[in-house]
């Protein structure tokens, strides 16, 4: 960065307010670099090692020339908050958060990239980052007999945007619907108040739009009385596991625990052979964040005839981002700069004729950018190919 000269002890103190304090730790030993994706991409260099120095000198947010400003806006905002970096550490510094931090100041001030400003306005006035209105996001449940969640219901299904509004993504919602009902589970939906969940937003520096997200949904749970929680995405898991839980008392779950919960007891039971192979890309808030690793991937052995396969090391806590997380769905890159590409270089690469995944979010990376690459290799979400084998012969 062209400012490290450039010190402010005033910007230094207030973005350990913020939130930066872990950049005290660091003793830029580098091992962050190493494990950031970015530094897998050709042509990319990212110093992530250098964000904790920069903040203790209060060498940071610091330009007034409209060049250095740019440059430092898209590297502050570059990370996608998969953590790997976290995970590598042996100090524990979050640099995700440190980051956070600084975007929290640069979008105050007005500094941060277009396609966020346009998501944070549909976030704000719509609840949800695609702009659609609140009346459409019951219809993923068309054709589904699903009552509205009362307290004496077992779980509250909560719908991600994406699920609930994406034409593609609906399928995902309405398999793992089907999926609990034909467990005999007792849950409901209350898609007239559910909004984002606020997850991305917030690591994205949105922490006045994530608060009003926030506070909506916790009036919710609590008018409700909820006390456990179905998420089909696990940005919703997370948030809810980290943030949520601290202000009202209800256990959040991934759908992949409650389904591979119910196929350990009998009361699922695939039967329709899956007779193709299948490799399970870790998300990075499903697996690095929540430590769900094996529950998908059990689901998945389950089905009869299913070979499952797996991406060499780059696999379960070393898995790569799709480049979705942080608001990174809707950023855009030049090609050649793009996570997605590099992580589906790797699932390619496997053989596998269906990639597998148990998030809306690489769900949509990796369909938009397959439809440009001369491959007949299939995306599909985990509860939809269970409910493939779950489905009878009469409903082909």
């Amino acid at each position: 960065m062209s400012n490290l000269l450039k010190l402010n002890p005033e910007i230094r103190e207030l973005l350990l307010e913020q939130g930066a304090g872990d950049a005290i730790k660091c003793y830029e030993c580098g091992r962050c670099m190493a494990a950031c994706p970015w530094n897998m991409v050709d042509g990319v260099n990212y110093t992530t090692y250098q964000f904790p120095d920069l903040i203790r000198l209060g060498a940071i947010l610091c330009s007034e020339e409209k060049e250095a400003i740019c440059q430092e806006t898209n590297e502050v905002f570059r990370c996608v908050g998969c953590d790997s970096c976290f995970y590598e550490c042996p100090r524990k510094v979050n640099i995700s958060n440190i980051l956070r931090s600084a975007r929290r100041i640069m979008i105050d001030f007005g500094s941060y990239p277009q396609e966020l400003k346009s998501l944070f306005l549909r976030l704000n006035s719509n609840g949800n980052p695609l702009g659609e209105s609140q009346d459409k996001r019951k219809e993923w449940a068309d054709g589904l007999v699903i009552p509205k969640f009362t307290e004496g219901l077992d779980y509250f299904l909560f719908v991600c945007c994406i699920t609930a509004y994406d034409a593609r993504a609906k399928s995902v919602a309405f398999s793992v619907a089907q999926t609990l009902q034909t467990a005999g589970i007792k849950f409901g939906i209350n898609s007239d108040k559910e909004v984002c969940c606020g997850e991305a937003v917030r690591r994205a520096g949105g922490e006045k739009v994530f608060i009003k997200l926030f506070e909506s949904n916790l009036k919710m749970f609590r008018d409700l009385k909820v006390k456990n929680t179905i998420t089909i995405s696990p940005h919703c898991y997370t948030i809810f596991n980290n943030e949520y839980k601290n202000y009202h008392n209800f256990q959040p779950l991934h759908y992949t625990q409650v389904v591979f919960e119910q196929i350990k007891t009998g009361r699922i039971k695939p039967r329709k052979p899956f007779n193709k192979a299948v490799v399970y890309h870790d998300p990075c808030t499903l697996g690095r964040q929540s430590g769900i690793y094996e529950e998908p991937r059990e689901i998945l052995k389950s089905i009869p005839e299913l070979k499952l396969v797996e991406v060499p090391f780059f696999n379960r806590k070393n898995s790569i981002c799709c480049g979705a997380g942080s608001m990174g769905l809707w950023r855009e890159y030049a090609n050649e700069e793009r996570l997605v590409n590099l992580r589906l270089k790797q699932l390619l690469n496997t053989g596998a004729e269906v990639i597998a995944v148990a998030c809306p979010y690489c769900l949509q990376m990796f369909e938009e950018t397959l439809k440009s690459m001369n491959t007949e290799i299939k995306v599909m979400d985990v509860s939809e190919i269970l409910w493939e084998s779950l489905k009878l012969e009469t409903d082909q």
